[in-house]
């Protein structure tokens, strides 16, 4: 590693005080909106170099790293536009994290889409496409992600890093009229425990964290292709006349009467970062309404 790529990799900002994740290399893949956007704008608070990717809106995940940058820091936070989907996309996004920060941490997979539909009608394209980027997406970010990792802990055996998919309550749990979905992420249950297994020598824990509804998202509340719009589209939710409607169905189903928090989806995600005793776990933050 030449000079230069040291001094980028030990950039530290002015106003980090020993926090949580300090001095840690996050990338954090669909970091642009939603969840994803909530966890890296944590990091950054919590004393990590972020790396945010996107693979379309790029502007707003240029808005939220001038932010960080100018809450903690320059060169606190930088975004990467890569498609998570396409492996020489992911190859650039570890060489570009590389180049300017010189190590990786934590891989957060927050990357997630959906549409439902019933399985008559449900097309073979939309299909392939919520494979492509919940499952498919997450296989290829850990297994360039995992390689510089390995390469770490060899240097230096005592390191432990992480790599954690921002799962669902439907990877633990069948969904209605919304099997792509679910498949996929029950799929992303099968990779964490599997690679949970075969990365452990290298030093690497893999976990997942499987929230509820998060009805603040735009995934969920989007006007036009949130998911309240879409299940009442799609009459996922029988008798629904509107969106309201649809939530509070999906409130009533919940024990505590509410969706999940960033907050709530953070502590699970510090829990899996800083205990070094377990791996291939699946995390919930479901409110109750699936208990395991």
């Amino acid at each position: 590693m030449n000079a230069q790529k040291k001094q980028k990799g030990n950039l530290m900002s002015k106003k980090s005080c020993g926090g949580r994740v300090e001095g840690k290399v996050a990338i954090v893949v669909g970091a642009s909106r939603g969840i994803g956007e909530g966890i890296a704008r944590d990091f950054a608070k919590e004393g990590a170099r972020v790396v945010i990717v996107c693979s379309k809106t790029i502007e707003q995940a240029q808005i939220i790293a001038e932010d960080i940058n100018q809450k903690y820091g320059a060169g606190k936070a930088i975004v990467i536009q890569a498609d998570s989907t396409d492996e020489e996309a992911v190859k650039m996004m570890v060489e570009k994290t590389l180049e300017v920060f010189g190590s990786i941490d934590i891989l957060v997979y927050s990357a997630g889409v959906n549409k439902p539909g019933g399985v008559k009608t449900y097309s073979l394209e939309d299909f392939e496409f919520i494979t492509r980027v919940n499952y498919l997406g997450y296989f290829l970010c850990a297994k360039h992600v995992a390689r510089v990792m390995a390469e770490q802990h060899k240097h230096d055996p005592s390191r432990l890093m992480d790599i954690i998919q921002i799962n669902s309550k439907s990877g633990l749990q069948g969904s209605n009229k919304n099997a792509a979905y679910a498949g996929s992420k029950f799929g992303g249950i099968g990779l964490t425990q599997s690679l949970a297994l075969e990365l452990l020598e290298d030093g690497i824990k893999v976990n997942a964290i499987c929230p509820g509804n998060y009805f603040d998202s735009t995934l969920w509340s989007d006007p036009k292709n949130g998911m309240l719009v879409q299940y009442l589209k799609s009459g996922k939710v029988p008798g629904a006349k509107n969106v309201e409607d649809v939530r509070r169905y999906y409130e009533s189903k919940i024990p505590m009467g509410r969706g999940c928090t960033i907050d709530e989806i953070m502590h699970a995600i510090y829990y899996v970062i800083e205990q070094t005793g377990e791996t291939g776990q699946a995390i919930l933050v479901s409110g109750g309404q699936v208990m395991r």
